[in-house]
């Protein structure tokens, strides 16, 4: 009826029904929980809420600690191509090889194939028969020296006497009647053909000549050793520069 105010009973009565709806709900979620959880926490509502909180922040670092340590991709390093080395440039067109590294000597003779031979520095008579095929069956080596040192440039004679050099300067002797012999070219053979010369003189000769670059006069021959006054007068007129 109008004008009619509900007492303190009514109002109290209008209030607990939200509270009971609450409450119900709560004893739902409760129910739901673990044993542990509601024997610990006594499930009250403030309880559960700092929970979830507690649960969320765990979840998130662990997410957090699991994204910064995911290997992450490796950039290799960049290949750095070694310097190339400029090929050397074409040099002349290589002739007989001479000089320090090579000899070239004329194998002659009483040899199985004679012929120019080019050998190595400080190869010997020996080598030089060997590249030639070796001494030709019967031939007397008395006089040859096996183990001497070829000089660039001089003829290996075998059993044969040594042939005159193309400019007509044949060694000389007795009763020769060639030219005085050019101790500018002459072989070690040659040398040994003059008169008091034999085949360690001419090697001497021979080795001067190479150490000297030739010889510019016929008056040097005195500074080779062996050659005295006495031989150097008599070799004086027989040979030249």
């Amino acid at each position: 009826m109008p004008g009619v105010v509900a007492g303190p009973e009514a109002v109290a009565g209008a209030g607990a029904a939200p509270m009971e709806g609450r409450g119900a709900r709560w004893l739902a979620v409760r129910e739901r929980l673990p044993v542990w959880v509601q024997a610990r926490c006594g499930v009250e509502p403030r309880t559960v809420a700092a929970l979830a909180v507690v649960l969320v922040a765990g979840v998130g670092f662990a997410a957090q600690q699991y994204w910064s340590a995911r290997p992450g991709p490796v950039t290799a390093p960049a290949v750095v191509a070694p310097a190339s080395v400029p090929a050397p440039a074409p040099g002349p067109p290589a002739t007989a090889p001479t000089g320090g590294n090579r000899v070239v000597v004329d194998v002659s003779g009483k040899v199985r194939e004679p012929g120019v031979r080019t050998l190595p520095a400080g190869a010997r008579v020996e080598d030089a028969l060997a590249a030639a095929g070796g001494v030709r069956p019967g031939t007397d080596t008395t006089g040859l020296n096996r183990a001497r040192v070829l000089v660039d440039g001089e003829q290996v004679v075998v059993g044969a006497p040594a042939q005159p050099p193309a400019g007509g300067g044949g060694g000389p002797g007795p009763g020769s009647g060639g030219g005085p012999l050019s101790l500018g070219s002459a072989t070690v053979a040659q040398l040994d053909g003059l008169p008091g010369v034999g085949p360690v003189l001419a090697q001497h000769i021979v080795d001067f000549r190479t150490a000297r670059g030739g010889f510019r006069s016929v008056e040097e021959l005195r500074q080779v050793n062996g050659i005295g006054e006495r031989r150097f007068s008599d070799l004086r007129k027989l040979v030249r520069p």
